[in-house]
């Protein structure tokens, strides 16, 4: 059988009505190479500091992407098969060839989503690969990648500068060094990788190395963290250091968006009896509420933006965890309490002039119902566009028509990537602007904007609203 040939639509999820794809063009011809801000990602900073050669293709594209690697779980195959490593240090799959004819050979499972979009772009626009993947081009493809990332303009830098990425954030434990921040920050390389504060191992006390992990953090920050307030000062004093490292965020994965604050005496009684190993479930829920508070008010002292993405049930299969660790593609949406949640925060920081943040969600009911409303009143918030299942064609077109009316395109945050596959992220911040070029380009049809104000607004929505939303505070 003839090889199929890669050709990618330049119309490709654009409006399909001839008059409203004309003016879609002519819209995402003003943003399409525009510099890309990706504000929410997760890259290793060290990638970066170290500058070295991709190891080989399944390395690059397959095996750090749970996003394809949960596509084929879902259809038997062992995450062991797909190279993905063990905590254990067990045996997994380590010929990236091998690794690589299995994901070519189950390339037609991925028809109809966003990982096809991506990867299609990829291998085209970054490769040049001009045929779709299969068992009978699995070679040659993986031959014509290793041979692009073998040279010293396929290395992790030359690809930042190639794909104009402006800023990337990476996502830190408080406990990090960032040391590789610091080694990037004193290089002759100008490209600007800044880290994000990601708490969530210090507020969920009922986690198993919840304690191994307050104790790092103590003595990182050089803070006694044996008392409730000990460990408040050890977490301000990293947000400190984080800050001084170039962050611009912190980031906060919760299951509910609860952020009712305790008294005084009820969290220093409860951070006790966790330390004590000794925490009932409902004490640990209510400290996470509360820490969730306690960050917010550390952002309004501090100026970072806080990023909230609540509604996950985090590594839903404990199996998979355990051999595993996180992040490896059974993270499962829940709905999500967001007027009654955040209540209690807005109610304290929403009007605050110090105090900003982005709210995500994968309950996508929620837009118009709840979030758009927010955003649509309280001047602290901003809504992150869809991420992790909603980053979809479809979705991203729900979410303008669900959240416009009521919010309008000002009180958004920009798109977000959420990414460990780095050579993905120009397909991704791709899609998000044909999206938006094309939901322009039927407000224009419709009468409801000018072709100007569409253009403006798409540049905006691409570059000049994100950069707002992360700004540094003066």
């Amino acid at each position: 059988m003839a090889a199929r040939p890669l050709v990618l639509d330049d119309d490709r999820v654009l409006p399909t009505e001839p008059a409203v794809r004309a003016i879609a063009r002519e819209i995402f011809a003003a943003v399409r190479d525009l510099p890309l801000i990706s504000m929410h990602g997760h890259v290793e900073a060290s990638v970066l500091a170290d500058d070295e050669p991709f190891p080989d293709p399944a390395q690059l594209l397959v095996v750090p992407d749970h996003y394809v690697t949960r596509m084929f779980v879902s259809q038997g195959m062992r995450l062991e098969d797909l190279g993905v490593p063990r905590r254990d240090g067990g045996p997994v799959e380590t010929d990236g060839r091998t690794i690589w004819r299995r994901f070519c050979a189950g390339w037609h499972l991925f028809r109809g989503t966003p990982s096809r979009f991506w990867l299609e772009q990829e291998l085209h626009d970054v490769f040049g690969v001009d045929v779709h993947p299969s068992e009978e081009t699995a070679d040659a493809i993986y031959d014509q990648i290793a041979d692009c990332i073998a040279r010293p303009e396929f290395r992790p830098r030359a690809l930042f500068d190639r794909f104009k990425l402006e800023i990337l954030a990476t996502t830190d434990a408080p406990s990090s060094t960032l040391d590789a921040h610091a080694a990037i920050a004193a290089s002759d390389w100008d490209g600007r990788v800044v880290p994000t504060f990601r708490p969530d191992a210090l507020v969920h006390i009922d986690r198993p190395t919840w304690k191994r992990d307050v104790e790092e953090l103590g003595e990182v920050a050089g803070v006694a963290v044996d008392t409730y307030a000990g460990y408040i000062a050890a977490l301000e004093q990293r947000r400190e250091h984080f800050r001084k490292h170039g962050a611009l965020a912190t980031d906060h994965g919760h299951t509910s968006a609860d952020t009712t604050p305790l008294d005084r005496a009820d969290a220093e009684r409860i951070y006790a009896a966790a330390l004590a190993g000794s925490v009932e479930p409902a004490a640990a829920e209510a400290f996470a509420a509360h820490m969730l508070f306690e960050m917010a008010r550390m952002s309004r002292d501090d100026g970072l933006v806080m990023q909230i993405h609540p509604g996950v049930a985090r590594n839903h299969h404990a199996g998979v965890h355990d051999a595993f660790g996180p992040d490896k593609g059974f993270d499962i949406p829940l709905p999500v309490d967001f007027t009654r949640g955040l209540q209690p925060m807005l109610n304290a920081f929403g009007t605050d002039p110090g105090f900003r943040c982005v709210i995500f969600t994968i309950d996508e009911t929620t837009y118009s119902r709840e979030l758009a409303p927010l955003a649509g009143v309280y001047p602290s918030v901003r809504l992150g566009v869809p991420w992790w299942f909603l980053d979809s064609p479809h979705a991203m077109r729900r979410f303008r028509e669900a959240v416009t009316e009521t919010a309008g395109f000002y009180n958004t945050a920009g798109f977000v990537d959420d990414t460990r596959a780095f050579a993905s992220i120009p397909a991704r911040h791709d899609l998000a602007r044909r999206i938006d070029s094309g939901y322009l380009a039927q407000l224009v049809a419709n009468g409801q904007l000018a072709l100007d104000e569409a253009i403006e607004t798409a540049i905006d929505l691409s570059t000049t609203i994100p950069r707002a939303a992360y700004a540094p505070r003066s």
